[in-house]
């Protein structure tokens, strides 16, 4: 099950790996893609999605469910 959050703050590709970084390392993560143009971020897996928000938030971005 895909889940996606909105993501701002991301200015380049390295923000966008960052952000997948931190998103993989919440327990439940399967795979996750950030998209700087659209400002969000796409995760599969079964993680809750405050925890996601927390992790991207950890990492130094906005984020939102």
């Amino acid at each position: 099950m895909g889940q996606r959050i909105t993501v701002t703050g991301m200015s380049c590709g390295g923000c966008e790996q960052s952000v997948e970084e931190a998103l993989e390392g919440v327990e439940g993560v399967t795979d996750a893609t950030a998209d700087r143009e659209s400002e969000t971020a796409t995760v599969e897996g079964d993680a809750d999605a405050d925890d996601l928000v927390a992790a991207v938030e950890d990492a130094g971005y906005e984020a939102s469910a």
